[in-house]
């Protein structure tokens, strides 16, 4: 018997489901990274931090995420997360600019419970101040 053909095989587990998260956009990963957006602009809303620095080359928009022990247990952060990744995946598609690092920060009981267009909202209205 003849194992199944890769590309037929990956072309079944794509079309399962949506993309993950991180095939849809770059995800900032060293410590390094978030340092230096911290470093430079950001803006807070009633949902969300958002810090953003424009990166040396033009390569495609980068965003990374995280939540403070303030936000909440383990559970309540990872929920904060998953929603920001969410709001980031939607509105980061057509505000996001290239060549940008964007850190989205949770706050504590506001992100987790915050309407999700409420959400969306605070980070276009973060970007827009922003990139001024």
């Amino acid at each position: 018997m003849e194992p199944p053909d890769a590309s037929v095989a990956g072309d079944i587990a794509m079309s399962a489901g949506p993309p993950a998260v991180s095939v849809c956009m770059d995800v900032i990963k060293k410590r390094a990274d978030f340092l230096k957006a911290a470093s430079t602009g950001r803006q807070g809303t009633k949902g969300m931090m958002v810090q953003a620095r424009r990166r040396p080359d033009d390569g495609p928009w980068r965003v990374g995420f995280t939540c403070s022990k303030k936000v909440g247990n383990a559970v309540a952060r990872n929920r904060a997360k998953r929603r920001l990744r969410e709001v980031a995946r939607t509105v980061l598609a057509e505000h996001g600019r290239a060549g940008w690092d964007y850190v989205l920060i949770g706050r504590a009981n506001a992100t987790a419970q915050r309407p999700f267009d409420d959400l969306q909202s605070d980070l276009i209205y973060a970007l827009r101040k922003l990139h001024r």
